[in-house]
């Protein structure tokens, strides 16, 4: 098992205070660096209502992008757990809307996500499945599989991801194909993703469509070859799928195109 330690502390940047972690290399993979200040020098207007500017309309920097606003346009305080801070920050609108939606992720999906699931879990082709529990480590960034064996699945090795469907096969249509969310921060072309997934009302807890399993493409530690993971729910479905309707949420889709925009991904 990874030994990964949880210790944290409390550093102050100028856009507030922030609990992070004492080792740098352990930072959760669903976490963002704090954005880059557009320098005063450089913004004499709000970049959004381009008012001007003096000694009555004060600029605000918004914590999240990092660009230059009045007070009007830059005016709410939210939560962003995403940089790590311990109070909420000013931001502007936009970036306002996507903290809220990933609050609900942190405040929501995360334990649900490392608490677990029970699933029948096959590695490649085998025919053999054995019964385990799949959960996302508290640090977020490994998947635990135990059962009879024990192994891992980092989350920053995963290539791509399928949820599954009751009824459907791989391969199907009604099947979403996802990119990891890491994929997407790596590269600049997909920093952003502002976008409705087709089917993310239906799998999500309470829609029409139940999860019922899911298929991960990882390449272990040492390999270059993918190897592919199936699970399906098993013993409590209703907890199983709930923790794949997480799981969903965390994914990137593959057919949508996404803008450019640093520094900003919507959680499905």
């Amino acid at each position: 098992m990874s030994a990964v330690p949880d210790g944290k502390k409390l550093v102050r940047s100028p856009s507030g205070l922030r609990m992070v972690p004492e080792n740098g290399a352990f930072t959760s993979p669903f976490s963002l660096d704090e954005p880059q200040w557009v320098p005063d020098k450089e913004c004499p207007r709000c970049m959004q209502c381009d008012t001007k500017f003096d000694f009555i309309t004060r600029k605000h920097h918004c914590r999240r992008c990092g660009r230059c606003f009045c007070d009007k346009c830059c005016s709410q305080k939210v939560a962003l757990p995403r940089m790590c801070f311990v109070d909420p920050v000013r931001q502007c609108a936009e970036c306002s809307l996507i903290s809220q939606k990933e609050v609900e992720f942190y405040d929501k999906q995360l334990k649900v996500l490392t608490a677990g699931g029970t699933f029948l879990v096959k590695v490649d082709s085998s025919e053999i499945s054995e019964t385990m529990v799949c959960r996302l480590s508290n640090n977020h960034r490994y998947l635990f599989l135990d059962g009879e064996s024990h192994f891992e699945v980092e989350l920053s090795r995963i290539s791509s991801m399928q949820v599954l469907t009751e009824g459907s096969t791989p391969g199907e249509k009604d099947i979403c194909s996802y990119m990891s969310l890491l994929d997407s921060q790596k590269s600049e072309e997909k920093d952003v993703c502002s976008y409705t997934s087709l089917l993310d009302s239906q799998i999500s807890e309470g829609g029409s469509l139940r999860a019922s399993g899911m298929v991960l493409q990882y390449k272990p530690p040492g390999s270059l070859n993918l190897q592919q993971l199936h699970m399906d729910t098993a013993d409590d479905k209703r907890v199983a799928s709930a923790w794949l309707a997480a799981m969903h949420k965390v994914g990137v889709s593959e057919r949508v195109h996404c803008k450019k925009k640093k520094g900003h991904f919507i959680f499905v």
